[in-house]
């Protein structure tokens, strides 16, 4: 698409420069086209032939100045080579330099941060230390997600590069928008996800090995502020912090939880091929 546009507008510069340089052309063409529009009272059949004649006496123009100008060329090499050297300079520099597009027109519409390409390809972050079990144990906590303190918080269960992108989200969460993460749950077993599955769907609607937990692919996380976890969207502030946390998640190539039919706003996970399912058929 760029390079029609970039041909076609090659094109009418050239026609420009024709008109230009060459007094013979213009004249021609300001000719035709007077023949070509000019109506007056005449009816519609004699509209149409005049129409015809001018646009048939346009493309004789158009070949006679192109063989004038040929023989100019002929004559003038240098001069000629100099003009053409004019027009195409612009287009030639402007697809020779390789930087990102003003407009990107692709499916993915996600912009490309640059602190995010850094911080991706920049040294191995750090995990946060643990919490103390009991932060785990409110009655909060147990509401919205029941027996998580007996869930995986090991940050060494989780795929390198999951865990890579989960702390720089955990990371701009809180140099952008103050916000302090928590994760609650990462690596789960199957036999944990059966158990989860045979609550209902309210809870999980994957069953054993059906989730990208098993795999050290996704993980549930919460906020934490002034000493507690807080994890329940209703709360104004943490509703936010969701949404901007799902923002962020996706900018790294994560899919947010935020965004399902049946919404997990803490739930991000790193999607790839031929995962799901893959233990339970070996």
């Amino acid at each position: 698409m760029v390079a029609a546009a970039v041909f076609a507008y090659f094109l009418i510069v050239v026609f420009g420069v024709l008109l230009v340089v060459f007094p013979g052309c213009r004249e021609r063409v300001a000719a035709a086209l007077s023949g070509a529009f000019t109506t007056g009272v005449l009816p519609l059949l004699r509209i149409g032939v005049r129409v015809s004649s001018g646009f048939h006496l346009f493309i004789r123009s158009i070949k006679q100045s192109l063989e004038g100008g040929g023989r100019f060329l002929s004559a003038n090499p240098l001069l000629a080579g100099g003009a053409l050297l004019l027009v195409v300079a612009p287009t030639l520099i402007a697809l020779s330099i390789h930087t990102p597009a003003i407009f990107d027109f692709s499916n993915d519409t996600r912009l490309v941060d640059r602190q995010i390409s850094v911080l991706l390809d920049g040294e191995q972050l750090i995990p946060p230390p643990p919490l103390p079990p009991e932060v785990f144990t409110t009655s909060e906590v147990e509401q919205v997600r029941p027996d998580v303190v007996h869930a995986s918080r090991n940050w060494s269960f989780l795929d390198q590069d999951f865990k890579q992108r989960l702390l720089v989200v955990f990371k701009l969460m809180n140099e952008r928008h103050g916000y302090d993460m928590v994760l609650i749950e990462g690596y789960r077993s199957p036999e944990r996800q059966a158990r989860l599955y045979e609550q209902g769907s309210h809870v999980t609607q994957a069953g054993a090995n059906m989730s990208y937990h098993q795999y050290g692919l996704a993980a549930d996380s919460a906020f934490f502020r002034d000493g507690k976890l807080v994890i329940s969207e209703r709360d104004p502030w943490a509703m936010r912090g969701y949404q901007l946390y799902g923002e962020i998640a996706q900018q790294v190539g994560l899919t947010w939880g935020g965004g399902w039919k049946m919404q997990d706003y803490g739930h991000v996970e790193l999607r790839r091929a031929g995962v799901l399912g893959r233990a339970a058929a070996q």
